[in-house]
């Protein structure tokens, strides 16, 4: 039968144990303010978040933060580079106060960190020859007989075209992005599918081949194919989402904000987007 302090050594272990097994704890907003300098992770993702050589942080979400932490009347940031798998672990934790990745609004996410309202949405996009003479502007068209549509191998974009009962007698496979305004221009497929920023990204790169204007994104199981992008916190950190929120909604509203959006790449189509969703949906 153990002894008294046998069974107060044995509850002290145990409230230790259980003391590293909770989650750091997450300054408050007050505590932010007080120390006057928030910490906010990056992943080095073009154009979500990313440090340029010289090392200063670019990207939708970092130039939104900036503007989102004066008006929270915090002074400095520290910039935190992280691997995207290292982020949610690294709020969790405490090294950091936000993420400015712009990270999808994910149900499976919901469940371990805080987001704040989305600030970033981005569907899928087509790279066109030049004046895009067939007026392609949907995946959905690619089911056409003789229509030719170019994807990278091993990306999402194969099984997005699959669903929509495109055959593959009309895909043609290239190694990488880099082939797409060979491939296009030339005429060996029609368009180039991929995401909306990397097709801006393309055609921003030659006068041979442009992004398919008025872009429908592909409806699967009734769904549009597009992401929402926001800011991420830790789960005990609701008073510097619910601020940050706050300060979100008011610069949106902004002409700042949509050039923000647009100088990193972003359609009109995905700034229109991104106030179609609230977290709470995307959540569930």
């Amino acid at each position: 039968m153990p002894t008294f302090n046998h069974v107060v050594r044995r509850l002290a272990a145990v409230a230790v144990l259980s003391v590293w097994a909770l989650p750091a704890q997450s300054d408050t907003l007050t505590q932010i303010r007080e120390r006057g300098t928030i910490r906010i992770a990056i992943a080095n993702e073009i154009p979500y978040g990313y440090a340029d050589l010289s090392g200063e942080a670019k990207g939708a979400g970092p130039d939104v933060a900036r503007h989102i932490a004066k008006a929270l009347g915090i002074e400095n940031i520290k910039w935190e580079t992280a691997s995207f798998s290292a982020l949610i672990p690294g709020l969790k934790a405490g090294r950091f106060d936000m993420v400015a990745a712009e990270m999808a609004v994910l149900p499976q996410r919901c469940q371990q960190v805080l987001f704040s309202e989305p600030n970033t949405s981005y569907g899928e996009g087509l790279l066109v020859a030049q004046g895009n003479p067939k007026g392609l502007n949907s995946f959905e068209q690619f089911s056409q007989p003789g229509m030719k549509v170019a994807i990278m191998s091993g990306a999402d974009q194969l099984e997005m075209l699959q669903a929509l009962g495109v055959p593959e007698a009309n895909m043609v496979t290239i190694a990488n992005n880099a082939d797409a305004i060979s491939t296009v221009s030339t005429g060996r497929a029609d368009a180039y599918a991929a995401t909306s920023l990397t097709v801006t990204e393309l055609a921003a790169k030659s006068d041979k081949v442009e992004q398919a204007a008025d872009f429908s994104d592909p409806m699967i199981d009734g769904s549009p194919v597009r992401s929402w992008g926001a800011f991420t916190f830790a789960q005990g950190a609701g008073s510097l989402q619910q601020a940050v929120n706050e300060a979100l909604a008011a610069f949106k509203k902004t002409d700042e904000w949509q050039a923000i959006l647009r100088n990193n790449g972003f359609s009109k189509a995905d700034i229109e987007q991104s106030t179609q969703r609230t977290t709470q949906q995307l959540c569930s």
